[in-house]
């Protein structure tokens, strides 16, 4: 199976926290967390439409200006997400720079900030033409964890305790549409963008007898083609890809209920493991997660690949340790499995 999502996380694990989402065939990207992120070209930056950030400290946050800096005047639209009173250091962060030149740009940048809490959503938007002054107040309150929709994914919010609200994601794909190579060479038809036309049609639940001619531009050996036939020809529908992002959170019973909810079957799951379970009572301190706490979420929600991150500083010369302290804990919550790795 192609996945339709290439996550990787953006720094080293003892950088700043942050994963990258490349869509699989498209010019674009989703990040979660805005550490530093110079490790990112230009053209990945440039790629990105939605910013899911679990909380404004310094190593999770930085990274906005230089987001900021590349996307300046472009016609653009930059959605972020965070915690509750995420408006307010988003319009801070804007208000710290003089934009008297801005209305020079010939194409219009927008922000459009949300702040996710248990109860509602609340978004504003920054117009660059404005000067990033905070306009239009939006508020949300059906579904207010649901993040973002799409016909073929979704990302969904947990709030947990990082001694302030935290954010913990779960970017997860409806269905996976695999396409038969050998079925499209048999009907002389090369893969190509029109693919991604096809796959948008079954997203959209458009109806079987639909004409692949009415969609746009396709090959001429497949125009004729309805949706549903073609479907039977050279595709099958498999179970979504889903991928966990958890960063900053205490190991209790309310944490744990929630992170085991998140990663639950997940295909991958980056985890921070900031200490070793020797120093248990410094992470509990801190309020972050052990390798071994980070190894048994992983194990108990089933997850194929388990992705640590976000260590302290204090084990530079360590990581081979925190990685091992993880995935004995991963296997043994797990009971051993086959299928399943760690990184």
């Amino acid at each position: 199976m192609r996945p339709s999502f290439r996550p990787q996380l953006i720094n080293d694990p003892f950088g700043d926290p942050g994963v990258f989402v490349a869509f699989d065939q498209q010019n674009r990207a989703l990040m979660f967390d805005l550490g530093e992120n110079q490790s990112l070209s230009p053209r990945d930056i440039l790629k990105t439409t939605h910013v899911f950030v679990t909380h404004t400290h310094m190593d999770h946050f930085c990274g906005l200006d230089r987001l900021l800096r590349l996307m300046l005047g472009r016609e653009k639209t930059l959605h972020l997400y965070g915690p509750e009173g995420f408006i307010e250091k988003v319009a801070a962060k804007l208000g710290g720079y003089t934009w008297n030149l801005v209305n020079h740009y010939n194409h219009p940048f927008k922000i459009v900030a949300t702040e996710v809490t248990c109860r509602q959503q609340t978004s504003r938007h920054f117009l660059c033409h404005e000067g990033f002054k905070p306009s239009g107040r939006l508020v949300r309150k059906t579904s207010p964890l649901v993040c973002l929709r799409e016909p073929d994914f979704k990302v969904t919010a947990a709030v947990l305790d990082h001694r302030i609200p935290c954010l913990g994601f779960r970017l997860q794909e409806r269905f996976h549409v695999n396409i038969i190579t050998s079925r499209l060479a048999k009907l002389e038809t090369e893969p190509g963008p029109w693919l991604q036309t096809f796959k948008k049609a079954l997203y959209r639940n458009l109806p079987p007898e639909t004409c692949m001619a009415d969609l746009g531009p396709v090959p001429q050996t497949v125009a004729g083609f309805s949706l549903g036939r073609l479907s039977s020809e050279i595709a099958t529908i498999t179970a979504g890809q889903v991928i966990t992002y958890i960063a900053d959170a205490i190991f209790n019973k309310s944490n744990s209920k929630l992170m085991l909810e998140l990663a639950s079957g997940a295909d991958q799951l980056f985890i921070e493991a900031a200490f070793l379970e020797a120093d248990r009572q410094v992470a509990a301190r801190k309020h972050h997660l052990t390798a071994a706490q980070a190894g048994w979420i992983a194990g108990k929600a089933g997850v194929r690949k388990m992705i640590i991150f976000h260590h302290s500083p204090r084990y530079l010369d360590r990581a081979q340790e925190l990685q091992g302290e993880a995935r004995r804990a991963y296997l043994q919550a797990l009971g051993h499995r086959p299928g399943s790795t760690s990184g």
